[in-house]
């Protein structure tokens, strides 16, 4: 395939696969269709990849794949970037291709997430998503909105940071003008960047857009779309907590309700999402521009009884993930190879003539050529959050494997050896050792690490067959069981996984 002048990337935090209607032969959460007239339109000129998925999760640990190339679950949680990765922005920057950053995604900015945006030339920054600590008045804001967030009035007074920083931030939005909202905000500049970009000869472009991620906090008329309840009821929730439907004591109405606002923060982000399409047909950039759209993860909607992420098992509504990717020269209308998120990784560098550095991701060019049908060497993808067990699909089985010693040694690896994201303290010095890593040759530290549980049993599905995965096969199909639990085994030392990593998952 021949090199591109521009390379436009951009995630849709939290978007569900089967609320794009690319994948609508897929079980839907609600009893209505999402319009997506947008990604449909997309997917109809890009080519739609049918066995993707996440890789390691959630949010940050994501971005480390898509920009630095690591599989990092195996390693360590949600961190920065390294000193030595060789992160997208810089690299095209070194060859000469101008990289452009337009997020509202906060947590770029916040302990945890440094080192991401630092390699772009130019960004915008939409303020003021979530807990983005953007406004400090007024102290007791909108109590409706407080409520739907789960804040009680009385609980917006702390200094700690909480769900009312949000309701702070979004004080004067008008709920009937969406233009205030962060989503048309966001894809509003990324389409002005399109227009502006004729500029440089050549262009990387990331949009990382922050919405449909909670809060589901919608302006008109997306807030009613797909509801007949008053969306400013303070007694339904647009905040749902990460807890399952039991512990929010969440009834089928006000579950109903979260979707759909969700849904309604999908349609909006569609429709803003098309002021960049027009745009890129306006400036008559279809020729040499190719466009990745994608997510990090999706988002529980009342699957298998619970609501957000992180906490349960790795399911697909989280982990299997809509892929669709534009290039001039691609021939395939849909991919079924076994492709992951790491792979962007070296996809975005080889269409900017870039030879990418080693990576843990594959390149897709040849996939979107029709040079191939699978990934070299690849029979399964693993995916996971540090940790917790570890998960393996081969495209028709997942397999989610519990820890087996949840007292075994964990550490984690990197040069920094305070908490990352939640300041969770220094650990005792005389228990911080230096260390490597198989991908870099730089030096790290390895520092112990508290585990977690999502799920205490091994738990197996036939995707094909049980796409909901309703149905725990483990018990009946234990040959399966075994084959999977052996790629995972081969996969973690084809990684050169921590050996410690082997003992406590009982591998």
């Amino acid at each position: 395939m021949t090199d591109v002048s521009n390379v436009l990337l951009i995630t849709i935090d939290s978007l569900r696969r089967d609320f794009c209607g690319a994948y609508a032969d897929e079980p839907w959460m609600t009893d209505y269709a999402v319009e997506t007239e947008n990604l449909d339109r997309f997917a109809e000129r890009a080519t739609v990849f049918d066995t993707h998925w996440a890789g390691s999760l959630p949010c940050m640990p994501q971005r480390r794949e898509f920009l630095a190339g690591v599989r990092e679950f195996p390693w360590r949680p949600w961190g920065p970037a390294e000193p030595f990765d060789d992160l997208v922005p810089g690299l095209a920057r070194e060859n000469g291709v101008y990289p452009y950053l337009v997020t509202d995604h906060f947590h770029y900015f916040e302990a945890g997430g440094e080192g991401y945006w630092t390699d772009y030339s130019g960004f915008e920054f939409v303020r003021g998503h979530e807990r983005d600590a953007w406004r400090p008045t007024p102290r007791r804001p909108d109590e409706g909105l407080l409520a739907q967030s789960g804040i009680a009035p009385g609980e917006a007074d702390t200094v700690e940071r909480t769900n009312a920083q949000y309701a702070r931030n979004v004080e004067e939005f008008d709920p009937t003008d969406e233009t205030d909202f962060f989503a048309p905000r966001v894809f509003a500049k990324a389409a002005d960047w399109v227009h502006e970009s004729a500029e440089w000869d050549e262009w990387f472009c990331y949009v990382d857009s922050f919405d449909v991620h909670e809060p589901f906090h919608c302006p008109e008329p997306y807030a009613s779309m797909y509801t007949d309840e008053d969306p400013r009821d303070p007694d339904l929730r647009v905040w749902p907590a990460y807890a399952s439907v039991d512990d929010q004591e969440m009834d089928e109405r006000e579950l109903e309700f979260v979707r759909s606002q969700f849904a309604g923060k999908v349609t909006m982000v569609d429709r803003w999402f098309g002021r960049v399409l027009d745009a890129l047909g306006e400036e008559g950039l279809w020729e040499d521009t190719m466009v990745v759209v994608t997510t990090d993860h999706g988002y529980a909607l009342g699957d298998h009884g619970y609501l957000a992420k992180n906490y349960q098992p790795t399911y697909d509504e989280i982990a299997r993930t809509p892929l669709f990717v534009y290039h001039p020269d691609a021939t395939e209308d849909r991919v079924d190879a076994l492709t992951s998120s790491v792979d962007l990784y070296p996809t975005l560098l080889s269409a900017m003539g870039i030879d990418p550095p080693t990576s843990h991701g594959a390149d897709l060019l040849p996939l979107l050529a029709g040079e191939t049908d699978s990934v070299s060497g690849r029979d399964c993808v693993l995916y996971g959050y540090f940790g917790s067990g570890v998960n393996v699909t081969d495209g028709r089985y997942t397999y989610l494997h519990p820890p087996a010693d949840t007292d075994a040694p964990l550490y984690r690896y990197g040069t920094r050896y305070e908490g990352s994201r939640y300041r969770d303290g220094t650990p005792d010095p005389a228990a911080i050792e230096p260390a490597e890593v198989p991908y870099a040759e730089s030096p790290v530290w390895r520092v112990p690490a508290e585990p977690t549980v999502q799920n205490e049993d091994p738990l197996l599905y036939d995707v094909t067959e049980d796409p909901r995965q309703t149905e725990n096969l483990a018990t009946s199909r234990p040959q399966e069981c075994d084959r999977m639990r052996s790629l995972a085994e081969r996969r973690l030392r084809d990684l050169g996984a921590p050996i410690e990593q082997f003992d406590r998952l009982g591998l």
